[in-house]
């Protein structure tokens, strides 16, 4: 599933392209996770304005509104002049003056859904539980640190849940608390100051470090000039069971959590 490094990733690479884009055209395959929300023939003519992202949601602000796209489990964005013709998993061309924003999603649980704006109720309902964003000065520590000490869950299930601090997916969980030191299981509430200040850190680290490798190509992800991430490359413990630990030399081992595999060293992170 691409994460906040893999969107982030996206949106740079087509922001400035896209920006002042006047909508010539929308066309729509099969249904995606949730209806686009406005008759398609009301967006053209509306320009682009600028594009945002809010955790794991890009944010295209048109001169008429917003649409908020989603990439769901395996959904790719393209952007370029020329696109070949919409294949059998192509569900949203945005045809625009500057190129063709295309959503290529073979699952269709990607979306692109239309709000009046920021405020209006069904972007509300999307982005209103999101967390803080761990990449800008917004997330702050002070906060951080509270809403460890509120938790009742193991760290990792709180770290995916989004409603602390959002983008920390799967890889980039175990990841940072590889680098924090701290065990996957480990109790939210019992994470100290100390050690809650490391991982305060090492999110920021992880993800602008996963942001400049491209994001993480696990099978098919790739921004939209087509090229694909390399942090899975760099991982210390993530898909590494069986591994000796770049660190201490000790054995990567592997648990689930929640039907979710979180890799970590016995050595260098304590419960």
């Amino acid at each position: 599933m691409p994460e906040l490094p893999e969107v982030e990733v996206t949106r740079r690479s087509f922001a400035e392209a896209i920006e002042g884009a006047k909508i010539q055209a929308l066309v729509l395959g099969k249904p995606l996770r949730w209806p686009l929300g406005c008759d398609p023939m009301s967006l053209v003519g509306q320009q682009i304005v600028g594009l945002r992202r809010r955790g794991k949601y890009l944010l295209a602000d048109t001169s008429g509104g917003l649409l908020l796209i989603h990439l769901g489990m395996s959904g790719s964005l393209r952007f370029a002049l020329g696109l070949p013709l919409a294949g059998p998993h192509d569900h949203f061309d945005l045809v625009t003056d500057k190129g063709t924003l295309r959503l290529h999603d073979p699952r269709r649980f990607g979306a692109v859904v239309f709000a009046a704006g920021e405020h209006a109720p069904v972007a509300v309902k999307l982005l209103g539980a999101l967390g803080m964003e761990p990449l800008s000065e917004t997330f702050s520590l002070p906060d951080f640190q509270a809403g460890l000490k509120k938790s009742r869950a193991p760290i990792k299930q709180l770290l995916l849940a989004g409603n602390l601090v959002v983008g920390v997916g799967n890889i980039y969980a175990s990841e940072v608390l590889f680098m924090a030191g701290i065990r996957p299981t480990a109790m939210s509430s019992r994470i100290g100051a100390g050690r809650a200040r490391r991982l305060y850190e090492a999110i920021r680290v992880v993800l602008a470090r996963a942001v400049e490798m491209g994001g993480s190509t696990l099978r098919d992800f790739s921004n939209a000039d087509g090229m694909a991430g390399h942090f899975q490359t760099a991982a210390n413990v993530y898909g590494r069971e069986g591994a000796p630990c770049h660190a201490c030399g000790a054995t990567i081992r592997l648990l689930r959590q929640g039907q979710r595999s979180s890799y970590f060293c016995p050595q260098c992170q304590r419960p």
